[in-house]
């Protein structure tokens, strides 16, 4: 049961381009239909009623559901049937929170938690004048995105406008790590309404896997993981392996490895590997089960986390889970949950021919003492701050304090 001490809520995720239903590994479940499906069965747990509101994105599906855990899942009508870019829902987002705010006048929620800021738009509309709380996690922010982008960045026009408005006007904001807070302050939402609770992991399913030992001889297993965009940083680690004789690197992501051939991230990491020389060094797996992550992850010598930016990052937890030390950028979240020199090197973004990445990595597999101290220190942490019951109680904690706050005048436009 919650121990928050407000006793069992009506909780509605609201999550409109992430589905909790997405099958997990697959190329269109990122981390927040991991975040929503794992936050949402485990308030479950915690003895709260949950109803995850999502967009139909498919013909044929169920209007509403109920998972093994007792979670409700509504699909929601708004726009077409089939799977949409998210840059190209917010015109949808109306209909999306007339669907909701028609739910709620007849089966109220105590607080609704909107997932990104599409979700917000339509979940405050959703409430205005119901008094309902409103609790907002961002998953990722539009100035960041800008700021990394530039004029790649495809999000609509308004999206940092919105975003402030959101921020401004919900009863609270909950961040995944200390970097969005100062992120959130710079758009002008108040620190003091802002909690802080990270991504969870579960360490039953992300685990330590025993094996044979390997031979002296054989080469030293490297492993990325994520979605096959520039912005994930795979670059970073074929532009080192050079200056790493004797090691090889897997990226477990993108497509099915059927459709690899086509990709085009896949494409110019290929060709970066042949430039440099390491074509037979590097593997790209393509989409990998979810079930098979973590034996790739507990094989793996190192895991790599090298993105430009990240909101929160959950690779490098998952990999910790599984006593396997981690190598990432000192950027966004991985800034909190990569304690540098403890559970794995944090190392900077701008490395021009990856020397930095190569010296971290290096050092880590000249020494298999260190590399196995780091790996027991990053699954003791895991443990100690990570795991699912502990997230979703402190989020019910953050609900607790929503339903203490007052209203805020104001909603976005």
């Amino acid at each position: 049961m919650s121990t928050t001490g407000t006793g069992p809520l009506r909780v509605s995720l609201v999550s409109e381009h992430a589905s909790p239903l997405a099958e997990l590994g697959g190329p269109d479940a990122g981390g927040q239909n991991v975040y929503v499906a794992r936050l949402a069965d485990h308030l479950a747990r915690l003895g709260h009623t949950v109803t995850v509101y999502t967009r139909g994105d498919a013909p044929g599906l169920a209007p509403r559901l109920e998972t093994a855990t007792g979670v409700h899942v509504v699909h929601v009508p708004a726009g077409p049937a089939t799977r949409l870019p998210k840059d190209e829902l917010l015109r949808h987002m109306p209909a999306f929170g007339a669907f909701l705010r028609r739910c709620w006048v007849r089966e109220r929620p105590d607080v609704v938690h909107a997932h990104f800021w599409m979700s917000g738009r339509a979940a405050l509309a959703a409430v205005r004048g119901l008094e309902i709380p409103v609790v907002q996690t961002y998953h990722a922010l539009g100035t960041v995105k800008r700021r990394h982008q530039g004029s790649a960045d495809t999000s609509p026009p308004r999206r940092l406008e919105i975003e402030a408005a959101i921020g401004q006007s919900c009863r609270r904001v909950l961040a995944t790590c200390a970097d969005e807070v100062e992120e959130l302050a710079a758009m002008g939402v108040d620190r003091d309404r802002v909690s802080v609770v990270p991504c969870g992991v579960d360490p039953r399913h992300f685990a330590p896997a025993g094996g044979l030992p390997r031979s002296p001889d054989a080469p030293r297993r490297l492993l990325g993981v994520g979605r096959l965009v520039p912005r994930k940083g795979f670059e970073r680690a074929v532009r080192a392996l050079p200056l790493l004789p004797g090691v090889e690197l897997a990226v477990a992501g993108g497509p099915d490895a059927s459709a690899l051939a086509t990709d085009p991230e896949a494409q110019r990491l290929r060709r970066i590997a042949e430039e440099v020389g390491v074509s037979e060094r590097v593997t790209l797996l393509g989409a990998v089960p979810h079930h098979r992550l973590p034996r790739l992850m507990a094989d793996a010598d190192l895991v790599l986390s090298l993105p430009d930016y990240e909101p929160f990052g959950i690779v490098p937890l998952e990999a910790m889970a599984c006593a396997t030390p981690v190598v990432a950028t000192a950027v966004g979240g991985q800034l909190d949950t990569v304690e540098d020199g403890v559970t794995g090197l944090l190392v900077p973004p701008e490395d021009p021919g990856g020397r930095l990445l190569a010296e971290a990595v290096r050092s880590l597999l000249d020494d298999p003492g260190r590399l196995a101290r780091l790996g027991a220190a990053g699954r003791a942490r895991v443990l100690d701050r990570y795991g699912w019951d502990r997230v979703a109680d402190g989020v019910a904690r953050v609900y607790a304090t929503a339903l203490a706050t007052p209203s805020l005048s104001g909603a976005t436009r």
